[in-house]
């Protein structure tokens, strides 16, 4: 991941020089550009990468080997947003087996959970533009894993743990 640059490259191993894969059209919300990536995660199924655009509140998928992405989640124009279909800043992304999209929507202090084919999400961690320390709350969320049982890991930044969801 190349945020500065917008972009995301790949290196061989022992290569001093890398290859661009997605972007690298300087910043932006068109379908060939990316706006500070931030959080990857490759899909070996459909051999592409999903996306966490931070500033461009959106997550998307580009299949290696193409010139442009796709929308999953977020707003194509670059808009942010609190409802069940906008972000605010997505800093991470994972799939589950099944195809569906876990997102961490940063600023909006939750995780956001996109069933497969679907714009619309449901929040599964947090509370939506609400900061707090207890067990329900987030506090700047910097990233998300999960188990092989679906647990959700998050990293919540700010309050210094790592908070676990159990399968929904």
């Amino acid at each position: 991941m190349d945020n500065v640059n917008n972009r995301v490259m790949r290196y061989s191993f022992n290569a001093a020089f890398g290859t661009v894969v997605a972007g690298g059209n300087g910043p932006g919300i068109s379908n060939t550009q990316l706006f500070y990536p931030m959080g990857i995660h490759f899909d070996a199924i459909s051999n592409s990468l999903l996306i966490a655009n931070y500033v461009a509140n959106n997550i998307v998928r580009w299949t290696l080997g193409t010139l442009n992405w796709q929308i999953v989640a977020g707003n194509q124009n670059g808009t942010s947003g609190n409802t069940s279909i906008g972000l605010q800043s997505p800093i991470d992304v994972t799939l589950d087996p099944m195809g569906n999209s876990y997102v961490l929507d940063s600023d909006n202090q939750r995780v956001q959970l996109f069933l497969a084919g679907e714009r619309d999400g449901r929040t599964i961690a947090g509370v939506t533009g609400l900061v707090g320390s207890n067990a329900t709350l987030l506090n700047y969320p910097s990233s998300i894993a999960l188990d092989n049982q679906l647990h959700l890991y998050v990293s919540d930044s700010t309050n210094h743990r790592v908070q676990k969801f159990m399968r929904y």
